[in-house]
């Protein structure tokens, strides 16, 4: 699976997302800018003794990442969304995309691509749910539904 984090703002979500993908074997794509450095300690702390089994991509921008996988298959998780993230049939290759913690994705690539986007249930009074745990729990339906690929 591969996981694509537009602009991130917060270095310990990205942190707590890297050991995710770390431990489920997925890649961590990142699009710039990024609200802080990679070589910070507070994102390094949240995913430390995991870095070195990390694949780690860097991006200028989201249509470099679109044209980088031409082919792949893209989910766009917002709570803009009527559709359930488990509605997918997710594939092992997908990409599921997020956006940066204070806005979310841009509104350009949710109306481009209107039948890919997702939500998680939620309270209708509250905003969201925090940014490493939403793609934990989008993460790892779909690889439950693929068997737990890789996992033990």
């Amino acid at each position: 699976m591969n996981i694509v984090l537009v602009e991130p703002e917060i270095p310990n979500n990205t942190g707590n997302i890297s050991r995710t993908c770390a431990v489920t074997g997925s890649s961590l794509h990142l699009v710039r800018p990024l609200g802080f450095s990679t070589d910070d300690k507070h994102l390094k702390r949240a995913g430390l003794d995991y870095w070195q089994y990390l694949d780690l991509h860097y991006y200028d921008s989201f249509d470099e990442v679109l044209q980088t996988y031409p082919n792949g298959r893209f989910f766009f998780a917002t709570t803009k969304a009527k559709r359930f993230y488990t509605d997918i049939s997710f594939q092992k290759d997908d990409f599921l995309v997020f956006g940066k913690e204070t806005a979310g994705l841009p509104k350009a690539i949710l109306e481009a691509y209107p039948e890919q986007i997702i939500r998680i249930p939620m309270g209708k009074d509250i905003r969201s749910l925090n940014l490493a745990n939403s793609v934990a729990i989008i993460l790892y339906e779909a690889l439950r539904q693929q068997g737990w690929p890789n996992l033990v």
